[in-house]
């Protein structure tokens, strides 16, 4: 059955970042906890947390009854005109939980569409009150999604090439650390009247390759764009919901957003949710009796009844105790696995933020995501029951919290193990 399954998957089906002619996909017949298996039963570790997206394991036992209740009453209705108590309760909590200066949400579909509508919000922002500030700051190294808007404000390079020309200007700057800071603030003052926001991922660059910053130099940055009138977009969709140790790194910096991003974790992996959120003045720019100044935007399933309820669930379980103490264990377990990886002449520039861990696996070519050692180790890895998927030679684990201590142990002792295979 397997081998058929991935015969009639190739007939019909186009994955997502892959080259088909040369890429295999694993039939996945279901999922318990941090565990999937295929249809032969054979168990997998998702220690990615199938793309980062699934918190608090697979088949959740507790998300399923809330979506299944919702089922039940409202699958889903127009937002434009009405609303449902979901979306009303799952704005209410979920602001509770950010900056204090965060007051209103807007709903979407993934991640992507969250960040195409906080640029649009901070550019409208600018025109409703009759200033042209068309300029956009963003980082190297960055990703933000792969719809048109969201390609622009990310890094420039293989993914994006066919598109080049269509992708409107960017200022790209260096994530701050203590020695690049001055020069940094130097291009912001340069641009910084025509700027209309500046977008980053805090703490963590996920897809760049899972790259670190301290969040003193990130929030000394964020101040000083503030001073200077741009607009802060905080893009969180990887990051938030307790994978940087925090519920999201925003608790970690001295200075507050004016708009923030999520998806990813937020329904806890169960389906496709994405949120924007807005401080109160961004959002009287558009609350006018001209409807030309309303946010031209919105999805078929915006704040879909069904994925609100999936986001509250997962909600209750990130609050309760055994999940920050499952958090908490992870962040020391690796804390502790990173000093012994610092031991290993094949491994360099190991680093850790909350339950992200990564490192570059050392080859005679340098770090990038077309480094031909991911194919190989993502095979080597599967064959021992670990699902690892390597950005290139940059190895990265990022479990589901429910994970069992045990089966951390052996996904570090696999890795030691590998590492000293001297055929890899």
């Amino acid at each position: 059955m397997q081998q058929q399954l991935i015969d009639r998957d190739l007939a019909v089906n186009w994955h997502p970042y892959s080259q088909m002619k040369t890429s295999n996909h694993l039939p996945i017949a279901r999922g318990e906890g941090a565990n999937l298996y295929d249809y032969q039963g054979n168990r997998y570790l998702d220690m990615v947390s199938s793309w980062w997206v699934t918190i608090h394991g697979h088949a959740n036992s507790y998300i399923a009854s809330k979506v299944y209740e919702q089922l039940s009453t409202l699958e889903q209705v127009i937002f434009a005109g009405f609303t449902h108590l979901p979306a009303i309760t799952l704005s209410e909590r979920l602001l509770q939980l950010l900056p204090l200066n965060q007051k209103k949400v807007f709903f979407t579909d993934n991640g992507s569409t969250a960040v195409e509508v906080a640029l649009k919000m901070c550019i409208q922002f600018a025109y409703n009150n009759g200033v042209q500030k068309t300029k956009i700051i963003a980082f190297k190294n960055g990703y933000h999604g792969d719809t048109f808007g969201a390609m622009s404000v990310s890094e420039r390079g293989q993914w994006t090439a066919p598109f080049a020309d269509l992708l409107f200007e960017v200022i790209f700057i260096d994530a701050p650390t203590a020695e690049n800071l001055e020069s940094i603030k130097k291009i912001v003052q340069e641009h910084a009247e025509q700027t209309a926001c500046f977008i980053y991922e805090p703490l963590v660059q996920g897809a760049g390759g899972m790259l670190m910053h301290r969040a003193e130099d990130l929030s000394e940055l964020m101040s000083f764009c503030k001073s200077k009138g741009i607009l802060l977009i905080q893009d969180e969709i990887f990051v938030g919901f307790g994978r940087t140790g925090t519920l999201f790194a925003a608790d970690q910096l001295e200075e507050k957003p004016d708009v923030m991003c999520f998806s990813k974790g937020l329904t806890g992996g169960t389906m496709p949710l994405g949120i924007t959120t807005c401080t109160e003045e961004i959002y009287q720019a558009f609350y006018s009796d001209e409807k030309r100044k309303a946010l031209f935007h919105g999805h078929s399933f915006t704040a879909s009844p069904i994925a609100c309820a999936a986001s509250l669930a997962s909600l209750d379980l990130l609050l309760q105790d055994d999940c920050r103490s499952n958090i908490e264990r992870i962040c020391k377990s690796h804390a502790a696995f990173a000093k012994r990886l610092m031991k290993s002449e094949k491994v360099k520039n190991v680093r850790q933020t909350g339950t992200i861990l990564a490192f570059d696996w050392v080859t005679e070519n340098e770090t990038s995501y077309f480094n031909q050692i991911q194919e190989k180790l993502f095979i080597v890895f599967i064959k021992k029951g670990i699902i690892l998927r390597p950005m290139g030679n940059v190895l990265y684990l990022l479990p589901p919290y429910c994970i069992q201590q045990e089966d951390l142990d052996y996904t570090y002792e696999t890795i030691l193990e590998v590492l000293n295979n001297n055929n890899i």
